[in-house]
């Protein structure tokens, strides 16, 4: 072992650099930063690092010049000039009226003081803060670094709110558009948060800002990269899969060459040596589960979603769109990018195995309503598909169904139908880690969904029984358009066993009706 600390949860450089703790060097990073530009937005999910940068850009403006001995800016900087710094960050709760206001006030007055500034509060938020900048650059000759931390949080707190959230936006705007406004004190900014507001709503009085969460140039400014485990980290690698790792925690990307790990996944499993959902658990993505459920949106829909280089970048209070959202707060990451008709456009999907397995758990708990034993379910699922007990796989797939309540009842269109059906098995499967695709296309069709499994490969087509029509009939239909199409055709090559399985469902009953399977 190296002897240095595992930084959990610390976000003070200062900290980490004074008490001996792991640390990746993103001073080349910093230094492309101040030296291409003078105002800065970033974007990430929690938990990825952006408070420790925050608080390095913080650090390296006072010059603290001890702490950056044997990183790659040392030799690069200045260490003469010392800038007064404004930090600001929203990290506590605002679910109450009045608590934006309170804690603006009382950071104010905190810097003012740190500062040996006469606290002015009977000044409102953006005059106050348009006189600290003033005044300290008056006072050291410097002009000002603002740093802000957690942005939108006072906005996302109350995001079920609407005219808090718009309430909460409005004073933001004011307050924010006293750093534009204080230009000629103002040496830098940097502004962080998780989600990417548009300009037209709380950035349109900092319209200036560069926005950098999606320049491959600055991809790995927050986030740990594969090289970073096996040179940083590589202490704590022996007794860890080195492929597990990867496959579990790897894969998020924001336009740059490499792929990222969320830090705090990796620290967690350094410490405790055990693969858990250890980012997941530290959030509710409830919002998100209750807006898929309001927009009857599939969950297989959103692997590989594509969608706009304009909807993965914008966020309003009034016009929530669930893949920016997904995107934006981390269950989805760019997979693909191509350019059509002259504009970008990106295929979006799961980062990696833990947020895939945990998101779809915690879905099909949502959608039940209820606690409900998913891990379980899903694993006496696969293990009856595998072994072929296709009547046992039956009984458990309708036992498993009578525990969801249904929700698509009132609609005529058989298709959602399907899919709500499809829905649960997906979800059952996902949250035990089974490898499938789902409407994955051959030369000949689109196959509903395909299981690979205990070294065998399970074709299934999904349909609902029509208006009239027998239960054989519909199994009929299924089993012959899988043959007719030849949807077995495209994984021969595997070498493995192929089942075709077709499985009809009733809108009256709201259940398997019948599954019938046949091997090719």
């Amino acid at each position: 072992m190296s002897g240095l600390t595992l930084p959990i949860g610390i976000q003070s450089f200062k900290v980490i650099r004074e008490e001996r703790c792991y640390y990746v060097d993103k001073t080349p990073l910093v230094r492309k930063l101040v030296d291409e530009g003078r105002n800065y937005f970033l974007s990430r999910p929690r938990r990825f690092g952006k408070s420790l940068l925050v608080n390095t850009l913080k650090e390296l403006f006072e010059g603290n010049e001890p702490l950056f001995r044997g990183l790659d800016i040392h030799p690069h900087w200045d260490w003469s000039v010392r800038h007064p710094v404004v930090r600001l960050s929203f990290d506590v709760n605002y679910s109450e009226s009045g608590d934006l206001q309170r804690n603006i006030a009382s950071q104010l007055t905190r810097i003012e003081s740190d500062n040996g500034l006469d606290p002015v509060a009977d000044r409102s938020g953006p005059d106050r803060l348009q006189d600290l900048l003033h005044n300290l650059h008056r006072t050291t000759g410097q002009r000002v670094v603002v740093l802000v931390d957690e942005y939108d949080k006072p906005v996302l707190d109350v995001i079920d709110n609407p005219g808090m959230a718009v309430a909460n936006r409005n004073h933001l705007r004011g307050f924010y558009g006293a750093i534009k406004g204080s230009a000629e004190h103002v040496q830098f900014v940097f502004v962080t948060g998780i989600s990417m507001f548009s300009k037209m709503s709380l950035f349109s009085v900092l319209n200036n800002l560069d926005n950098i969460s999606l320049d491959p140039a600055f991809a790995t400014i927050c986030g740990y990269t594969d090289r970073d485990l096996e040179t940083v980290f590589a202490p704590e690698l022996p007794g860890l899969d080195r492929d597990e790792i990867r496959r579990r925690y790897n894969g998020y990307h924001w336009l740059g060459e490499e792929k990222l790990y969320n830090p705090y996944d990796l620290l967690l499993l350094f410490r405790k040596r055990e693969f858990k959902a250890h980012w997941f658990e530290t959030g509710s993505p409830e919002l998100l589960y209750r807006l898929l459920t309001e927009w009857d949106m599939s969950p297989m829909q959103l692997e590989n979603l594509v969608t706009d280089e304009e909807l993965v970048s914008r966020f309003d209070v009034k016009d929530i769109g669930v893949d920016s959202l997904l995107f934006q707060t981390g269950y989805l990451t760019i997979v693909g990018e191509e350019r059509r008709s002259g504009h970008t456009q990106y295929r979006l999907d799961y980062p990696n195995n833990e947020v895939q397995r945990s998101f779809n758990k915690g879905l099909l708990e949502h959608f039940a309503k209820r606690r409900i034993n998913t891990v379980r379910h899903g694993e006496e699922l696969a293990r009856l598909l595998g072994e072929n007990d296709f009547a046992g796989f039956a009984e458990k797939f309708r036992s498993f169904l009578a525990r969801v309540p249904y929700p698509w009842h009132v609609s005529g269109d058989l298709s959602r139908y399907e899919s709500w059906y499809a829905s649960m098995l997906y979800m059952g499967f996902r949250a035990i880690g089974v490898d499938l695709q789902v409407e994955d296309m051959s030369s000949h069709g689109r196959a509903d969904m395909v299981v690979f499994h205990e070294g065998q490969v399970f074709v299934l087509e999904f349909k609902m029984l029509r208006s009239g029509e027998k239960a054989d009939k519909a199994l009929g239909r299924a089993m012959a358009q899988m043959r007719d199409k030849g949807y077995a055709e495209k994984y021969r090559d595997r070498g493995e066993p192929i089942h075709l399985v077709g499985m009809v469902f009733g809108r009256q009953k709201r259940s398997l009706l019948e599954i019938r399977a046949e091997g090719t």
